[in-house]
């Protein structure tokens, strides 16, 4: 498959999450943790079958490592949620581009160019217009910013950890190892905060197995995929468009109104995606 198209298949899965997880109605945490346990259980039986399961020692402990840090970034998100509105909240933990950007250059020496800084404004100014600048204006930084903040890191930290071992593991395994990492992790946590994870009605077990085998599965496997081809700046960046097609599908799948505020946005974020993946033609020597 096209890596972009799969990108752009992976971002509308992904998108899906925020509707599954309002007609769940249940714990953000529990439905975190079911969308990636549901996910692991599907890949079990083909990876025994297809005998992707054998991996290096380091490889499992990256995988691991990564399934560890997409957990923690839903769990400490989620905490920032029961601290400040979720607008705020979304919108600073949308900022992994940014340390995506900052990470490259500072590990690794990468630049990534003025077209990707460019576009990278031109998404958060167009994602500050979504979700209403007078939020930005009436910032105060308490714990739920710093965990929002947080959240964004670990999800930079994610994109950067899949981009650098998916060159060399295949796509399931991957998947497979660091999904069992993320459901562990999530597990631990909810027991200790003692949240419920077992007593739910057919709706909302109905939820959790869409989030896990649309949001997860074949979303995350479509998104890791890219990651093979594409630079993880780029993947991030491109990443910050499911905040519009949420909002879309939330207008027809939720009856929710769209306001012109929100549609400004969301193109100015498009728009910010679309340039980030342009390339400068080289300018012709002069003789």
């Amino acid at each position: 498959m096209n890596p972009k198209l799969s990108l752009a298949i992976g971002i509308l899965c992904i998108s899906f999450s925020p509707i599954f997880v309002k007609l769940a109605g249940t714990s953000p945490l529990g439905a975190a943790f079911y969308r990636v346990f549901v996910a692991w259980l599907c890949l079990v039986p083909y990876c025994i079958i297809k005998n992707k399961l054998r991996v290096s020692r380091k490889q499992l402990a990256i995988a691991l490592i990564a399934g560890v840090v997409f957990a923690a970034d839903v769990a400490v998100w989620n905490m920032s949620l029961l601290k400040i509105s979720a607008t705020v909240s979304t919108l600073i933990a949308n900022l992994a581009p940014v340390w995506v950007g900052l990470m490259s250059f500072v590990l690794f020496k990468k630049r990534s160019g003025r077209l990707f800084w460019m576009g990278t404004c031109i998404a958060i100014a167009g994602m500050v217009i979504l979700v209403g600048y007078q939020h930005i204006l009436h910032l105060e930084f308490n714990a739920g910013i710093l965990l929002a903040t947080l959240a964004s890191m670990f999800y930079a930290g994610y994109i950067m950890i899949t981009k650098n071992i998916m060159a060399g593991i295949n796509v399931f395994t991957f998947m497979f190892y660091s999904m069992l990492g993320a459901a562990a992790f999530l597990l631990l946590i909810s027991i200790f905060i003692g949240n419920n994870i077992v007593d739910f009605p057919l709706r909302v077990w109905l939820c959790f197995i869409g989030m896990g085998l649309l949001c997860q599965l074949v979303g995350w496997l479509t998104i890791n995929y890219s990651l093979r081809y594409l630079e993880s700046t780029k993947v991030a960046i491109a990443l910050l468009s499911q905040t519009v097609f949420a909002c879309l599908l939330a207008v027809f799948l939720l009856n929710e109104k769209l306001e012109v505020k929100e549609i400004v946005g969301s193109m100015i974020v498009l728009g910010g995606i679309a340039i980030t993946f342009l390339k400068i033609s080289p300018q012709p020597s002069l003789r």
